[in-house]
């Protein structure tokens, strides 16, 4: 276990409005009254985990939403100020915290940055006026601008964009503009997706029309030649950066590392001698609050879902594969207790139809397999 990086992700659950395509574990109709059990009942989770850390470091703290920039500057900082009384951070933590760009969270950002937090991720989606309306943003272009700007004079030196395309009745040059804006911004790391619909969400019960792949191949290849030519390049499949920036949190999850979660809805995983573990804690913000209010006694191990010894090749794969490079052969067995030998067919079939790196000490999809990357993922489920 002591091999295994350890990273520790925290959940607010509530925003301001509920986005159309958003199926995220996010509520509606926050009240500031919570603020304060909310930020006792985390740490109250926390308490129940400790267990799993061992003498590890946390690598990295991510919080996620929801809007996480709904909460003040001082409840972010007595949650850090609760963490780092209780586990030892590495001396290079990342510690990321989501936001959204209205002009009401702009102003906490100085007071994120004193508390500790050295990266933003921010929700742009998009620059453009009529795609944010009708993806249900509540903030407009120039304050997405704006927010980027009041980061920098904060001093956030570490920033990522979210963008999205694919959207309905976008161009490629609608697309491409919105990468040239965050480009021209000085932003090094992109989280670039593609729209998609998903159950549990507005837009799956009124789907909105969306781009066939004949504009959308085009547009990524051109998106490709945009972001290579400013020096940012893929290294994951929704995930590009400038040289030195790439997601620690993130790359620990792709790289099968363990991660703790505290948080209504947080997922976690967890390793110890005896297998590999995985819980997610009660949804809704009202049952979290009352499970954790005040300090809990119930064996934590109850909560657990063992991931069995035969799924465990096709998990460790699902993540690692969605790396551009792939990871070292020898993480395979050092990350699952699986010998890399339980998968030698699947690699040798893969490989002969060239949808793998031939490379040895190597496990990646090769440049055609990561075109095709669910059929090189369902090989090993």
């Amino acid at each position: 276990m002591k091999h295994i990086p350890l990273a520790l992700y925290v959940h607010i659950p509530w925003c301001e409005r509920k986005c159309p395509y958003c199926d995220f574990n996010s509520h509606e109709n926050f009240d500031p009254a919570l603020e304060k059990p909310y930020v006792d009942a985390l740490l109250n989770d926390l308490d129940q985990q400790l267990s799993w850390a061992g003498d590890r470091e946390l690598v990295s703290i991510f919080f996620g939403g929801g809007t996480p920039s709904l909460f003040s500057g001082e409840a972010i900082q007595q949650i850090l100020d609760g963490i780092n009384q209780r586990l030892a951070l590495a001396e290079n933590c990342e510690i990321t915290l989501e936001s959204n760009p209205g002009s009401a969270e702009t102003m906490k950002y100085h007071a994120y940055r004193h508390a500790g937090i050295n990266r933003l991720s921010i929700g742009v989606q998009s620059f453009q006026e009529r795609h944010l309306s009708r993806l249900g943003r509540i903030h407009s272009g120039d304050e997405a601008i704006k927010a980027i700007e009041l980061a920098r004079s904060a001093g956030f030196d570490r920033l990522n964009i979210d963008l999205m395309y694919g959207l309905p009745d976008q161009t490629i040059e609608d697309g491409l503009d919105d990468l040239v804006t965050g480009i021209t911004l000085g932003i090094d790391h992109f989280s670039w997706y593609q729209l998609t619909i998903e159950r549990n969400t507005a837009f799956w019960s009124a789907p909105p029309l969306l781009p066939t792949d004949d504009l959308i191949e085009p547009m990524q290849h051109k998106a490709e030649a945009l972001l290579n030519g400013s020096g940012i390049t893929q290294y994951e499949v929704s995930a590009w950066s400038a040289s030195g920036q790439r997601s620690i949190h993130n790359l620990n999850y792709w790289q099968f590392g363990d991660y703790l979660a505290i948080g209504a809805g947080a997922h976690g995983k967890t390793t110890d001698h005896n297998g590999i573990y995985r819980f997610q804690r009660t949804r809704h913000p009202k049952h979290y609050l009352e499970q954790f209010e005040a300090p809990v006694t119930t064996p934590f191990s109850m909560q657990l879902r063992t991931i069995e010894p035969s799924d465990l090749p096709a998990e460790f794969m699902m993540n690692a594969l969605r790396l551009k490079e792939g990871v070292d052969s020898t993480l395979f067995e050092k990350r699952t207790a699986v010998a890399l030998e339980v998968v030698g067919p699947q690699l040798e079939e893969q490989r002969r139809r060239g949808l793998m790196e031939q490379d040895s000490t190597k496990l990646a999809a090769s440049s055609k397999g990561y075109q095709y990357l669910d059929t090189v993922i369902e090989a090993f489920v």
